[in-house]
């Protein structure tokens, strides 16, 4: 990152010894438009210095001899940050990466400049894959494990570059001095990486999450009206992932298209894909590989939908807590349905959400009134 071999210096700006090198703390403008400013000894580099890339990303630490040694801050153009240790310009030793908003991406070591030996590769939703990568940088090989959020349960088994082929639940028993040890659940079903698609919902419709099991329940809801609901199996924090929202997937138009009352279970996951639990597989006895379609809506929600990079579905979203939550409470979200009446009957909802929104608006109304 910080070679200019192939460069060319094109300006300098600063003092220069007698044979007209830099020397002193000067800018350097090379002919690739990149650009250094840091300290200089007779036209090599010494003492601390920085590179602005013409991508955009910078370089800073402290040169020796030309070379950067020791600690250094690699800044991506998109604001993710590298912190490294370099020996003779390459990385080599310790590093910790960032993401533009701050939040840990990767931890562990690099040799020659490649990811080496065990690494922790984190998502922003808390889960993470632990594991020895191969000569690649690439989290392969037999013994990588899928931690969930909770650092405790995990998939222990295959992975190439971060993809799970086959693993079994495992549950971390010890974390001591940053590497965990993964105890394998006797008996535990074989997972695989199965994303759904336009017509498949799982390939193992009934095999459960194993995180999710530990901490969600299906029961009839509290809600008059609203069938099943999502309850909690223990008490939790704030900001905890509760249950997983994985489904067909179809398109924006095709949900547009179609009659309300086939959009009971969908969900948008982003500008292209909605998710959708379709009849029967909104039946627990057809699907109960994830149940995040089973919480209903509340205008006072105690949870909330977010994004969520899952092992075995792929790129889905969970239900998350919004503050904490009490054994056998029921998990309840904002669907976000439009209120501007479209009918006689008011908004294009199901009667129970019709129901609750009338007597909302009139709680709302008594407060307001007091």
């Amino acid at each position: 990152m910080d070679s200019d071999e192939e460069n060319i210096e094109e300006a300098v700006e600063g003092p220069l010894d007698e044979d007209g090198q830099p020397h002193g703390f000067c800018t350097v403008t090379y002919s690739s438009s990149d650009r250094f400013e840091g300290h200089f000894t007779h036209g090599e580099k010494n003492g601390k210095g920085k590179f602005f890339f013409f991508d955009g990303s910078t370089l800073e630490g402290f040169y020796v001899d030309d070379a950067l040694q020791g600690q250094g801050m690699y800044t991506y153009e998109d604001g993710g940050v590298l912190h490294g240790t370099y020996v003779d310009g390459e990385l080599n030793g310790p590093a910790q990466e960032f993401d533009g908003e701050g939040r840990l991406v990767f931890k562990g070591q690099y040799k020659d400049n490649n990811r080496s030996g065990e690494c922790w590769v984190y998502y922003p939703d808390g889960g993470c894959v632990f594991g020895e990568v191969n000569d690649d940088g690439e989290m392969t090989g037999e013994s990588v494990a899928y931690i969930y959020p909770d650092r405790r349960t995990a998939l222990y088994g295959s992975f190439v570059d971060g993809e799970l082929i086959e693993a079994r639940h495992a549950t971390v028993i010890s974390n001591e001095g940053g590497r965990p040890r993964f105890e394998i659940t006797p008996n535990s079903p074989v997972y695989s990486y199965d994303k759904s698609t336009s017509t498949c919902v799982a390939t193992h419709t009934l095999l459960p999450d194993p995180y999710e099991s530990q901490r969600v329940f299906v029961a009839d809801s509290m809600i008059k009206g609203a069938g099943q609901g999502l309850f909690a199996k223990t008490d939790v924090e704030a900001n905890t992932v509760m249950a997983f929202y994985n489904g067909v997937r179809i398109t924006h138009s095709e949900v547009d298209s179609r009659d309300w009352a086939l959009n009971g279970n969908t969900i948008s996951l982003d500008e292209d894909t909605v998710i959708d639990v379709p009849q029967p597989f909104d039946q627990t006895d057809r699907y109960g590989a994830s149940l995040g379609h089973k919480a209903n809506h509340s205008f006072t929600p105690n949870c909330k939908y977010d994004p969520f990079v899952h092992p075995r579905f792929g790129s889905i979203k969970c239900v998350r807590t919004l503050r904490a939550v009490q054994k056998d409470e029921e998990l309840v979200v904002a669907y976000g349905y439009d209120h501007e009446p479209t009918g006689k009957n008011g908004p294009e909802a199901p009667d129970w959400y019709k129901q609750e929104l009338m007597e909302f608006q009139q709680r709302q109304a008594a407060r307001s009134g007091q």
